[in-house]
């Protein structure tokens, strides 16, 4: 018999060592005792999307940007008919959230006020997402200005001539505070575009549905994609830098090369190989600004960029100049997956009564339309924005170990980001007054506790969700991104209960079936092993691992919906995928044999 239900948040204990987990986070982000029957009677799901792994207490930013971001789109700004936001609580260092319905009795009104407030932003979409990319990208170049290098024994003299009037200490925490209220204000922006974009994805989408009883969700979604995104624009550069190495002569040196480092020095020594590696320094910035996450970019901060770790760009490199002296086409088959679109919908468009052109015409144009936000969104936010924030957190940690406060730059993300403002003024007040300071002997040890804590939290295999099912899940957001339907749900509980049935449920993401060999691969660091033919199996995927997807068979995700990242890219390189199964990283192993079939939505092991 299948449960009908996940445990519960009050019923899971702390894992063995990791008593006392809860002083990691932020007090609101905890169940508690005060809220117990309200939080028992909701179903939360892990958000393994944005962070499949235990939250370092620094990061918990992360969180708290979008949480608060969300509900106020979703509830106060354009009045989402079905849903409010979504509850965030944290137990045992990971992420569970709960979507939030309308009250049944305002939906009526909600949909009013929002076919206004929609409306005026669908009406003017285009002059509003080129503003939008204006001020995001003003605010990344902000935060990337931004200094935190050691503070000096003495201000320059600049500081007196130039009547500057404030020191370095102080500079400190204004900017730790600007950095930390301008990453807030963007995520306002995230969400200024990104709901709504996704309720006129849905509302075609259930349009569809209504119109074509049957129509699978593959169908609709392939009549959507096929445009062209910034967001493929870093993995074609490494395709157009592959191509230029081809055009200069000087493959057989970047093939040679056991590395990034012994390619620049033999390239040195010629005028094209020069000419190539300065085209290589010049795309690095914006385009290996891709944060390296093992999920969604961009929330969580050890996993670097393409531009920390060069030889994660340089090997697609290698491999695409291998691949175009195999004569094989290395570019994305954007043409025949914009035939086929074309294809799909004319037939579809000939099954209705001219009355509805109209209104499927209108529907599909604006899905259109705002696919290519929602897909580069996560190129301006995820991926360059967190960057830029990540990279100068980096920056103050290296400096306070510099100082002597902290004996590792990785102390720092263990304390959170309040903690880390009181030990930015500790250590401002101590610098000015020339007195010992008192952050290094007293974040020391509790440091060093929470280190401990972290690790024991790791061990903990968590469930994919908590609570008692919802009858039906309407939030946008999480229908479209994080493929939390009912089907899914029921599906991880018939999962939980068939441990040996050989058989994994998701969402289909892309359609096509295929039998292949696994590679499980859990950070982008492991991509290197991945074979011709394998099914990728991993948490989810990001844009930093695009040059992976001309090489594998089909991809297979533990958490997605129709609109992740991982179905819209596979669908545009014409692969199968499943998404959102819940468990496949921990359940399936590298070398099983396996079936994707992305029609259905369901992985079978064949060993």
């Amino acid at each position: 018999m299948v449960a009908s239900t996940f445990p519960g948040p009050f019923d899971l204990p702390a894992p063995e060592g990791a008593e006392g987990w809860e002083s990691l986070y932020n007090w609101y982000h905890l169940f508690g005792e005060d809220r117990r029957k309200a939080d028992e009677g909701k179903f939360w799901f892990q958000d393994r999307l944005h962070h499949p792994y235990v939250l370092h207490p620094y990061d918990e930013i992360q969180c708290e940007c979008w949480w608060q971001a969300l509900g106020a789109m979703n509830t106060r700004v354009f009045a989402v008919p079905p849903a409010f936001g979504l509850e965030q609580r944290v137990l045992n260092g990971r992420l569970y959230v709960s979507p939030v319905a309308a009250p049944a009795e305002e939906i009526a009104a909600r949909a009013q006020e929002f076919g206004e407030r929609a409306g005026y932003y669908y009406e003017h979409w285009d002059e509003i997402y080129a503003e939008w990319k204006d001020k995001v990208a003003e605010r990344i170049k902000l935060v990337r200005d931004l200094s935190f290098a050691p503070l000096p024994e003495r201000e320059p003299l600049s500081t007196v001539t130039g009547h500057v009037g404030h020191s370095a200490g102080y500079r400190w925490e204004r900017d730790f505070s600007l950095m930390i209220t301008t990453m807030y204000e963007t995520y306002q922006w995230h969400f200024e575009m990104l709901n709504i974009g996704y309720a006129a994805y849905l509302t075609f989408f259930q349009f569809c549905q209504n119109a074509f009883p049957g129509i699978g969700d593959q169908s609709v979604s392939r009549m959507v994609g096929g445009l062209h995104v910034e967001l493929y624009r870093p993995d074609d550069e490494l395709k157009r830098l592959a191509k230029e190495a081809e055009r200069l002569g000087v493959g057989d040196a970047i093939l040679a090369a056991a590395g990034l480092d012994a390619a620049q020095a033999a390239l040195a020594t010629t005028e094209a190989g020069r000419a190539w590696a300065a085209d290589w320094e010049a795309t690095r910035d914006p385009w290996f600004h891709i944060n390296a996450d093992p999920g969604h970019p961009g929330g969580d901060h050890r996993f670097g960029t393409w531009d920390d770790h060069p030889d994660i760009p340089f090997g697609a490199v290698r491999t695409y100049v291998e691949r175009l002296r195999a004569g094989e086409v290395i570019d994305r088959p954007t043409e025949r997956v914009l035939a086929e679109r074309e294809r799909i919908t004319g037939e579809y468009r000939s099954l209705l009564n001219a009355g509805d052109h109209e209104a499927f015409d209108e529907l599909l144009g604006l899905a259109r339309k705002v696919f290519v936000y929602i897909e580069e969104h996560v190129l301006y936010i995820e991926h360059w924005m967190w960057a830029a924030f990540w990279g100068k957190s980096k920056e103050l940690a290296r400096s306070l170990t510099t100082m002597g406060i902290l004996d590792d730059p990785e102390d720092l993300f263990f304390l959170r980001r309040t903690e880390v403002a009181e030990l930015i003024f500790d250590t401002s007040a101590s610098w000015g007054t020339g007195a010992p300071g008192r952050g290094h002997a007293y974040w020391t040890p509790i440091i060093a506790e929470r280190r401990r804590i972290f690790t024991a939290l790791e061990a903990w295999e968590p469930p994919p969700a908590l609570g008692a099912p919802p009858e039906a899940v309407s939030e946008p957001l999480t229908v479209m991104l994080w493929g939390i339907t009912t089907d899914s749900v029921a599906g991880w509980l018939a999962d939980s209960e068939e441990e040996d049935s050989g058989v994994l449920h998701g969402v289909a993401g892309s359609p096509g079936v295929v039998e292949g060999p696994v590679r499980v691969v859990r950070t982008v660091t492991e991509l290197a092993e991945v074979q011709d033919g394998d099914v990728l199996v991993c948490p989810a995927t990001s844009p930093a691992w695009a040059p992976v997807f001309s090489r594998i068979a089909a991809t297979v995700s533990d958490v997605g919906g129709i609109m992740s990242h991982t179905a819209i890219v596979c669908r545009e390189y014409g692969l199968p995928a499943v998404v959102g199964t819940g468990r496949a990283v921990s359940t399936l192993r590298t070398g099983q044999r396996v079936r994707v079939d992305g029609d259905t939505g369901l992985v079978t092991v064949l060993d």
